[in-house]
């Protein structure tokens, strides 16, 4: 029998709700709640304030994705060598700076130049708040505490779009500049009131001496990291098109709650996903992601009814919205923990390349082929994802549950 002490310590030693763990939710969820409340207006503001093109005003909003994705390609090893708490900081200064920095922008060039600068320092801060925060959930409770950590973006993507337009409708594009540059600085604050051992000097790779192109992508997780890529392009295909695909079939007021059904599912199974991973091992919950994400995109494919539009969100939520941070648990299970920064940003680059390019080729398909099969074509690819997955992490023993019983 333990004696009570030895229990108490045990227990805290387990905990995944931690002040730390809290703070830095809150910096993280400032982070996508500034991503999402500009990203349902940067297109029209820059047509309405620049005159820009339909393609240069796309351009102007996609930009941010194109920043994020360069600076990832470092943004591992960047962690790793500077430290997750001193590159979080540096980059939140910079987010906040940036926000403020749209209210003077003067042309769309400058524009196009802020919202890359603005990307590649939220990639950086991403990564760096990840990392951190993995640091401190218990190994036994790592899939648990991804999936708990991960509701701060499924709220920001529930809360972030809706909120931005009501805030340009209120008081302008000034004052939707001012509302994200505030989030800016309150997560800027949380990062700062954040205090939690950093992996040694001595132990870090040097930023410029150890750096090597074949060291940007992790080994142990690019397996992961191609998965998730796929699965990205699917995920492309629903934020991409989902608008146009409403308005030709008549379907936007299911297309308006789609996201909120994704929040409102995935926030709900967040709470059991998570423990079953850790407690059944990573095939089950992926297995249950990759059917549910690809039987989205079919129902996405032959829906006539707003209802069936809705009910395609919820099966995303349970999808993508589950497969994301399961990614991320296994990810951090690869690598050891002074690679946390680069076994991370894998995952995460994987995702960007896939929602960043997937929309280069899909424009052709829809053109040539229309939303029914395009939707098709795309579970068909989150089908091979899942394939992909069992060859090459599901027959391996990394896939075995970490929490016994």
């Amino acid at each position: 029998m333990q004696h009570p002490d030895t229990e108490g310590a045990v227990e805290a030693e387990s905990r995944v709700v931690t002040p730390t763990f809290v703070v830095a939710w809150l910096v993280n969820f400032a982070q996508y709640l500034t991503f999402y409340l500009l990203t349902t207006t940067m297109a029209l503001y820059a047509v309405r304030q620049f005159g820009a093109g339909e393609s240069a005003a796309g351009f102007a909003a996609s930009s941010f994705v194109v920043g994020a994705t360069a600076a990832r390609v470092v943004a591992g090893h960047v962690v790793d060598s500077l430290g997750r708490r001193r590159v979080l900081l540096a980059s939140l200064v910079v987010v906040t700076l940036a926000c403020l920095a749209y209210l003077p922008t003067a042309s769309l060039g400058a524009l196009v130049a802020l919202r890359m600068v603005h990307g590649a320092a939220y990639a950086l801060a991403s990564t760096a708040v990840m990392t951190l925060v993995q640091s401190v959930i218990p190994p036994s409770r790592r899939a648990e505490g991804t999936g708990y950590f991960a509701l701060g973006t499924t709220l920001a993507t529930a809360l972030g779009p809706a909120l931005g337009l009501l805030i340009v409708d209120a008081a302008g594009y000034p004052g939707m500049f001012w509302a994200t540059a505030a989030v800016a600085a309150l997560g800027l604050v949380f990062g700062l009131v954040l205090r939690i051992p950093d992996t040694p000097a001595a132990a870090r790779p040097h930023l410029l001496r150890d750096f090597r192109l074949g060291g940007i992508l992790h080994p142990a997780v690019l397996p992961i990291g191609v998965f998730m890529l796929l699965v990205g392009v699917g995920y492309a295909g629903v934020i991409t098109y989902l608008n146009g695909y409403a308005e030709e079939r008549g379907l936007t007021a299911g297309a308006g709650l789609f996201f909120l059904a994704y929040a409102a599912v995935m926030l709900v199974m967040r709470f059991v996903l998570g423990r079953l991973q850790d407690r059944r091992g990573d095939n089950i919950v992926v297995g249950i992601g990759v059917v549910a994400f690809a039987a989205s995109l079919v129902v996405l494919a032959v829906a006539r009814q707003d209802a069936v539009v809705v009910l395609a969100g919820a099966l995303a939520g349970l999808g993508y919205g589950t497969l994301m941070p399961a990614a991320q648990a296994i990810a951090v299970r690869l690598v050891p923990p002074t690679q946390l920064g680069t076994g991370i940003s894998t995952v995460y680059l994987g995702v960007d390349v896939g929602i960043g390019l997937g929309p280069v080729a899909l424009g052709g398909l829809l053109a040539a082929a229309g939303y029914l099969w395009m939707y098709l074509v795309l579970a068909a690819v989150v089908a091979v994802a899942g394939v992909q997955y069992a060859l090459v992490h599901g027959r391996t023993p990394a896939a075995r549950p970490v929490a016994a019983g």
